[in-house]
């Protein structure tokens, strides 16, 4: 099999070229569509689809052999480490990545080095991405500066930006309540999400994996879910005080799971993202796996585990993100208490979460949602949906294809993942950025 690379400045697609992707399994989660047909691009939008479309004399010919061809992925959780940390990856090496996995569009988190708090970073990454990236990127700016939890940073400047999707210390929650009030009321009249990363660090207490009997088998401190859940309590109740949108990012236990059950019940504006790593794995794959099993949040147990996959089903966790976090080797071969905190992901959320479909827990419909339209409404990007006029970003689906994780394989420049020689279904054969193809495998 060949794995074949364009970045989109590459291609020579003109505004006025045609494609037309025949003999595809047409499926768009927002409206419902699922049946054979026809789509056409012409430039970077979609201009036709349907079972009654007919491919235009002269458009060049994708031949998608009743394959799904879906709005392009969306992951609105990445660390790409640009800039400051560059040997670990960069927006270049961490898109390839991406769009390998089938993802067209991805949201970087502010932990950089500088941290994403100012015109002039912001400036700098939407510079570089369009120099290098494979797909579109966004990101979220920091809530503070420096992401210190003292000071707000100046949201509307950062907005103005046009990379801005919302804005979060990511890396780190803000403890500091009156700081995030703050927040909650200049992000709600810029109409953009509050995104938390949601740890209390007194109840962590310094600590590296799960609370329970592996950290106690190991002997080292644990981090207990109640971390999670005092800190998302709290915003619960400023949200519901002040207004505005709130999202959580890696939802990790059966308590938030439930907490934003609740939370959405009563009206709330409030969302929250679950990690294939989280409902996919237990914190015994510490066991087997040591420290590229090792994140923040940790993994939990298996009745979390549970949990975050009934908050899918029932629509609770509304987005499917990867919290993608590359390190390199020298950061993770340490002891389990020092090593660095995250895993790599683009590049198999796909497949793990297909797993849901084909272990039937989840319709094909609802996955996908999860990772398309109702990503894209968190961020408030207009992407993530089959329609006429759209931006043709699409990702082609073989359902079938069994295939096995490498880490060595991997396209990021790290390869720190808890999922090498890990089984999987499902795999994009095609990615397809603003109409053009920036992925292929044959």
């Amino acid at each position: 099999m060949k794995q074949t690379f364009h970045l989109p400045a590459e291609t020579t697609l003109k505004p006025k070229d045609r494609v037309a992707y025949i003999n595809a399994r047409l499926i768009d989660p927002e409206s419902g569509l699922d049946e054979k047909g026809v789509l056409v691009t012409e430039g970077e939008k979609i201009l036709e689809f349907g079972a009654k479309v007919k491919a235009p004399t002269g458009a060049e010919i994708v031949d998608c052999k009743g394959h799904v061809l879906c709005p392009g992925l969306i992951d609105i959780q990445v660390h790409f480490r640009e800039p400051g940390q560059e040997h670990k990856e960069t927006l270049h090496t961490g898109s390839k990545s991406a769009v390998a996995g089938g993802i067209t569009l991805v949201v970087c988190q502010p932990n950089t080095k500088p941290v994403l708090d100012s015109v002039q970073v912001l400036e700098f990454l939407k510079a570089r991405a369009k120099e290098t990236s494979y797909c579109h990127i966004r990101a979220y700016a920091a809530i503070s500066q420096g992401m210190k939890g003292e000071q707000l940073s100046d949201m509307v400047q950062l907005k103005n930006t046009g990379i801005v999707v919302g804005f979060t210390d990511d890396g780190l929650p803000v403890m500091n309540s009156l700081l995030m009030r703050r927040a909650f009321e200049y992000a709600r009249e810029l109409d953009l999400p509050i995104a938390q990363h949601a740890e209390d660090l007194v109840l962590s207490n310094k600590g590296c994996i799960n609370e329970g009997a592996v950290s106690t088998k190991l002997g080292v401190p644990g981090i207990p879910n109640v971390s999670e859940s005092v800190c998302v309590a709290r915003d619960l109740q400023l949200l519901e005080a002040f207004g505005g949108q709130y999202h959580v990012l890696h939802v990790s236990t059966k308590e938030v799971v439930e907490l934003i059950r609740a939370a959405r019940k009563k009206g709330l504006n409030v969302t929250g993202e679950a990690s294939p790593h989280h409902f996919t794995l237990t914190d015994k794959a510490v066991l087997e796996h040591g420290t590229n099993a090792k994140m923040n949040p940790p993994l939990r147990s298996e009745a979390d585990r549970l949990a975050l996959i009934e908050g899918l089903q029932d629509g609770t966790i509304t987005a499917i993100a990867t919290d993608h976090a590359p390190h390199d080797p020298e950061s993770k071969n340490q002891p389990l208490a020092s090593a660095t905190f995250g895993i790599v992901g683009v590049e198999f959320m796909l497949p793990l979460s297909l797993a849901l479909f084909h272990q039937k827990k989840l319709s094909l419909r609802d996955v996908l949602a999860k990772m398309t339209y109702q990503a894209a409404d968190i961020i408030k990007e207009k992407t993530g949906r089959l329609k006429k006029g759209a931006r043709a970003d699409l990702t082609l689906i073989d359902l079938n294809s069994s295939w096995t994780i490498k880490n060595s394989n991997l396209h990021s420049k790290s390869k720190n993942s808890p999922f090498d020689g890990t089984s999987t279904k499902g795999r994009a054969i095609r990615t397809v950025v603003s109409g053009k193809t920036v992925y292929t495998y044959t």
